[in-house]
């Protein structure tokens, strides 16, 4: 982080009144968020040591906190909102925090033994109490855990160190102005949309612009319209874009999809925005084709919390639909076996199993993928999710997924089929009309080869959420919990005998 906190200080030495942070009723110039990150560094140092935890939706405030902890020497675990009061009992214990910076009301439930002064408005340093044989954080020089909930209800702690850090940020920094992203002469705001206790809004919405001097715009749900991890409103998000003439914006396919059927009714994004980031999960092809064309400047990437984010990113130079980018200076990328190998900024593990890695390790990511002669990666699904038919055919599914998440009747679908005869859908429909339902799945089945048409689909009634436990604080799929819940559906489905007639029918609904 030292290169941040360097370009920080530059910054308000040389462009003291130049807008930093804006919140939902505030800003702060380069000086006064310096100011503020120093004064606050210097009360946590006063009051201790080691791992402090930061809770709370998006603000101004939680981005001060963070850099301020981090100044201070402080090993910072983000707590995502989204997560349940399990999730957030195994976090706390397994990193054996005392102390937990909070920003807004997000701490119900927690133990708090008192209350701390803290030197900057809305930040509250509270000490925990009630922790027994909590473990302490064993990752010497580990700057940031960032918990992810992966495919069980226990998260996972990455541990992050302070070059990780300074790699990505500098990497990501070089490559959106090399791929003239921004404008190096011009203001530049980017939206904060995504929640910053997430590694990738954490590092590219607010550590990037602030390197570059220019402006994050990290406003509450409320204005922002997206809620939890998945619940948006587009109204909401299109107007405080306008209001705030964003520039550039990091979504999910989902929020994609979303933005495009908005610009189809009239929705749009403001005309000065110029890049639009979309990861997290697979992004069908045709979906960028489809944002471009009815004018959103949509640029895939792709990356890992075990990287400290972004691996690979499209920019307005060097695009490929259909790929992740190219990959970015800070590391290397190999295939092997079909999967992608990544090294070169590689955490050293995970919280409580750190192997102590040596710098040249080849991280296996269980992406599988490709990578053509100019050097744009390409990612085909994960080796994990990888079904093989009962007739031999291997079929990634995020692959499908893509396709049906373009179909305006759906709001999600997982697609379910290894070492069965044909492929299902769990979908959450955004129609009770099963029978245009039924028809949508036709055509979509029209473009599909054989092995991979949807045969039949269940109606999921309830959305997966993470706060349901089927998706993780990215927005993949919790695959094992989502079939865990849909089990007798799954059964009856497979059970009832099918019979390929016309192509692309489907012949059953549950």
């Amino acid at each position: 982080m030292q290169a941040l906190f360097s370009a920080l200080r530059l910054h308000a030495e040389q462009s003291p009144d130049a807008v930093a942070l804006i919140g939902d009723s505030r800003a702060l110039s380069y000086s006064e968020l310096w100011r503020q990150i120093r004064s606050l560094a210097d009360g946590l140092r006063a009051h201790g040591e080691g791992v402090i935890g930061l809770a709370g939706e998006n603000s101004l405030q939680w981005a001060v906190a963070d850099i301020a902890a981090s100044l201070a020497g402080r090993c910072v675990v983000p707590l995502p909102p989204f997560f349940s009061s399990a999730q957030f009992a195994h976090v706390i214990r397994s990193t054996g925090m005392r102390q937990v910076l909070a920003c807004g009301n997000s701490t119900d439930g927690i133990d708090f033994a008192s209350q701390l002064a803290s030197p900057v408005d809305g930040v509250v340093l509270l000490h925990m109490s009630g922790l027994r044989d909590a473990q302490t954080c064993a990752a010497i020089g580990t700057r940031k855990i960032t918990f992810t909930s992966g495919t069980t209800g226990a998260p996972k702690g990455v541990c992050i160190d302070d070059s990780m850090l300074d790699a990505v940020i500098s990497a990501l920094a070089k490559r959106i102005h090399a791929g003239h992203a921004i404008d190096a002469d011009a203001s530049h705001r980017h939206f904060c949309l995504l929640p910053l206790s997430t590694l990738l809004e954490n590092i590219a919405g607010i550590y990037v612009p602030l390197m570059l001097g220019k402006t994050a715009v990290v406003l509450s749900p409320a204005e922002t319209g997206l809620h939890g991890s998945s619940q948006l409103d587009l109204g909401a998000l299109v107007k405080a874009l306008h209001a705030h003439q964003a520039n550039s914006l990091i979504v999910l396919p989902q929020i994609l999809a979303a933005l495009v059927a908005g610009e189809r009714h009239g929705i749009r994004v403001p005309a000065c925005m110029r890049f639009v980031a979309v990861g997290g999960a697979a992004t069908a092809a045709s979906l960028i084709a489809q944002a471009q064309a009815v004018g959103i400047p949509v640029f895939e990437g792709y990356g890992l919390s075990e990287c400290a984010s972004v691996v690979a990113l499209n920019s307005p130079n060097a695009q490929r639909i259909g790929s992740v980018g190219k990959v970015l200076d800070h590391v290397r990328v190999r295939i092997v076996d079909g999967q992608i190998e990544v090294t070169g900024n590689v955490s050293p593990g995970y919280l409580g199993h750190l192997p102590n890695r040596p710098d040249d390790v080849w991280l296996r990511t269980g992406d599988l993928g490709r990578i053509d002669d100019e050097g744009f990666l390409y990612i085909s699904g994960r080796s994990s999710n990888l079904m093989i038919s009962s007739y031999g055919r291997n079929i990634s599914p995020e692959w499908i997924e893509a396709e049906l998440a373009l179909c305006p009747l759906i709001a999600q679908a997982m697609v379910i089929g290894d070492a069965r005869p044909f492929c299902a859908a769990i979908i959450v429909p955004r129609t009770n009309d099963l029978s245009a339902l039924r028809a949508a799945l036709v055509d979509l089945n029209q473009t599909l080869p054989d092995y991979a048409r949807i045969a039949r689909f269940i109606v999921a009634t309830e959305s997966f959420s993470a706060s349901a436990g089927t998706l993780t604080d990215n927005g993949r799929l919790r695959r094992e919990a989502i079939c865990s819940q849909h089990a007798a559906a799954i059964h009856q489905l497979y059970s009832e005998p099918h019979h390929f007639h016309e192509a692309g029918a489907i012949d059953a609904v549950l």
